[in-house]
């Protein structure tokens, strides 16, 4: 079936295709669930296991178990992915995540809550999700690259073997999805005693799955092409980058798997916000000041980058695989994200008794 498409309409449309249709489930899960890894780390800061916690952590668990499933039962290899198989960045996943960390509390959502947010009306997501991905496209290829390459130099790691989670413990897939099954019940239950409405769980866990199909669509469609296919999943900083800089630059916009998802992901986020009447205009204000929301997409734009992910492409797509640097990067997120919220709590906290 595949091999027919490709042959009929070529590489890039189904693979286009394919980020299409993992960014619709994607984006409609996202906005049912309300998925938020900033939500779940403000929650932990707090000393609180609730709500927010568990539909992160359904979401996680079962994108690791159906990737790690898939790859089981031989429907999925991840070996040529290029969070294993490329160098990596140790520094880079470091500093990038805790920068990203830093980010999105500032900014009150990762890059995939901002595009999922802008497309239910937040005039705020949408402009803080366009400064966002012109800072990751400067810290690509643009004005920042340099300082974006020298910081990933600082610590490296060999792609292959040494990158791998599971290769370096010597623990095999089957057992990583039990596990990983297990885990998704045990969020499951946390959600029920936190009071989640069973269908946000369950979109919770759509979203997992989207992750899961973006590996393997891509894997189909690399296993029979006669091109060099990036095998890849659910990622927005770098394809919403290229995108907008595709739609800036060219009128003849490449195909590919990204540049069908984050479309995917805007409609699918959308259509779900309209189906259940969550849509609604929002600007900034008094409460939300423009500056905050800036710097975040700056923390965020340059910290993805050098982490060799978002919160969903590294923390997500990533570490279902077990990438080493991915893990290092979703660690670090979680740790500069609380303190950052830590902090501004304390700080808010002493004006409040200064005022």
């Amino acid at each position: 079936m595949i091999e027919g498409l490709l042959d009929q309409f070529g590489e890039g449309a189904v693979l286009a295709a394919a980020g299409v249709l993992t960014g619709v489930l994607f984006g409609a899960m996202a906005q049912h669930s309300r998925f938020c890894l900033r939500a779940a780390t403000v929650e932990v800061a707090e000393a609180r296991f609730g709500p927010k916690l568990a539909i992160w952590l359904i979401a996680f668990c079962a994108a690791v178990a159906v990737v790690q499933g898939a790859i089981a039962l031989r429907l999925l290899d991840v070996s040529s992915a290029r969070q294993l198989a490329a160098t990596g960045s140790m520094s880079g996943a470091i500093i990038g995540g805790l920068m990203f960390g830093v980010g999105m509390i500032l900014a009150r959502g990762c890059s995939s809550r901002l595009l999922v947010l802008s497309a239910t009306g937040n005039l705020r997501a949408l402009i803080t999700g366009l400064v966002l991905t012109l800072v990751a496209q400067a810290s690509l290829r643009g004005a920042l690259s340099p300082l974006r390459e020298d910081m990933a130099a600082l610590w490296t790691i060999e792609g292959g073997q040494a990158r791998s989670i599971l290769a370096v413990l010597g623990l095999g897939a089957p057992l990583i999805a039990v596990c990983a099954i297990l885990g998704l019940l045990g969020a499951f239950v946390l959600s029920q005693r936190s009071h989640v409405d069973l269908t946000r769980a369950l979109a919770a866990a759509g979203v997992g799955v989207a992750v899961g199909l973006g590996w393997m669509l891509t894997f189909a469609v690399a296993q029979v092409s006669f091109e060099v296919v990036l095998i890849t999943s659910v990622t927005f900083t770098g394809p919403s980058a290229d995108t907008l800089m595709g739609l800036v630059n060219t009128s003849d916009l490449p195909l590919g798997f990204g540049i069908g998802l984050v479309p995917g992901v805007f409609v699918g986020a959308g259509a779900m916000a309209l189906l259940t009447r969550e849509a609604a205009i929002e600007r900034f204000g008094v409460d939300t000041p423009m500056e905050r929301y800036l710097l975040g997409a700056v923390f965020m734009g340059f910290g993805s980058m050098l982490a060799g992910g978002c919160a969903v492409g590294a923390g997500m797509s990533g570490g279902a695989i077990f990438a080493l640097t991915a893990w290092v990067a979703l660690f670090c997120m979680w740790l500069g994200a609380m303190a950052t919220h830590v902090g501004l709590s304390r700080l808010l906290y002493r004006r409040s008794l200064t005022a």
